[in-house]
């Protein structure tokens, strides 16, 4: 039986729209369903996704939270069966990635299935590194048995382009909101407790990479700091974060020796900044209210966080 599939597709701004409007429609498997979230605040020109019949629901911005806004197709795209998320600057790489995507569920214990993130054609040595140490090359399916062996790795997943059985979704609750960012990773942390199983699907490819700045590496890790700190039974649960960390810098270094060794410096300042940073948002609650939004790369979150 055919699956009946969702696309939910965040937006702020109109960087990509066009492109990834045109990568959708250029996909050999269409999308059932298509919900735009305009959280921008002013206006879009989203013809390009009306084009593809797709549905938009406007939000103010600062009501957009990483999970609680994502939550909204639980609702909206109820009669799909599996909802596909993308983030806003994430293009489909092929005309297969979406197919290659669903085809995961195939098999029936799979509730949730993330593709391959490639670098974009200009992105630097950094960049690419990011994307081919998180993404590689073959395929795999990941069950709560394989914590043990790659700890908190084993919840590794992506929003950017990942897709979850929305009974399975239903089941754990939803995402967590209000959460400063990692809703992909806790949801996947609470499905592997619940018996399931993710597959990450190489094949399913999107062209997806990010140039942070210094200031930006600080605060993304800030975040992610606060996840951790906020979401503790992960870390109980699947191991600490700073191992991982260390595999990476020592691939990153190994990379970048071989393909531009003249930025193996500003790695090395970017490690540090990151270390400061996830230490900080990890101990962000010894810190001033007030200096909390200007260390973190999701201002919109403490307000939000305030309330509930």
């Amino acid at each position: 039986m055919k699956l009946k599939c969702g696309l939910f597709i965040p937006v702020c701004d109109d960087s990509y729209v066009v492109r990834q409007a045109m990568s959708v429609a250029e996909q050999c498997l269409q999308p059932d369903r298509i919900l735009i979230v305009d959280s921008s605040g002013s206006q879009m020109d989203l013809s390009p996704y009306q084009v593809l019949d797709a549905e938009v629901v406007k939000i103010p911005r600062q009501d957009f939270d990483h999970g609680g806004t994502r939550n909204l197709a639980l609702d909206v795209l109820s009669g799909c069966d599996v909802i596909v998320y993308l983030t806003q600057d994430a293009v489909f790489a092929s005309r297969t990635s979406l197919r290659n995507l669903m085809c995961a569920f195939r098999v029936g214990e799979v509730s949730a299935a993330y593709g391959r993130h490639v670098p974009w054609a200009r992105s630097s040595a950094i960049a690419r590194h990011a994307r081919l140490y998180n993404y590689p090359d073959r395929p795999s399916y990941k069950v709560l048995a394989d914590a043990s062996e790659q700890g908190i790795k084993a919840i590794f997943m992506s929003n950017a382009f990942a897709a979850y059985r929305l009974s399975a979704l239903k089941e754990i609750g939803g995402f967590r909101a209000p959460v400063i960012m990692g809703e992909d990773m806790e949801a996947a942390a609470r499905l592997l407790l619940a018996g399931c199983k993710i597959a990450y699907v190489a094949e399913a490819r999107v062209y997806h990479s990010h140039e942070y700045g210094l200031r930006d590496e600080f605060r993304r890790y800030f975040d992610i700091g606060v996840f951790h700190r906020e979401q503790g039974w992960i870390l109980k649960r699947f191991g600490r974060a700073e191992g991982e960390g260390r595999r990476f810098v020592r691939s990153e270094l190994s990379y970048l020796r071989q393909h531009a060794p003249w930025r193996i410096p500003e790695a090395l300042l970017r490690t540090c900044l990151k270390y400061l940073g996830y230490r900080a948002g990890k101990n962000y609650h010894v810190l001033p209210e007030s200096l909390l939004p200007k260390l973190s790369m999701n201002r919109n979150y403490w307000p939000r966080r305030r309330v509930a």
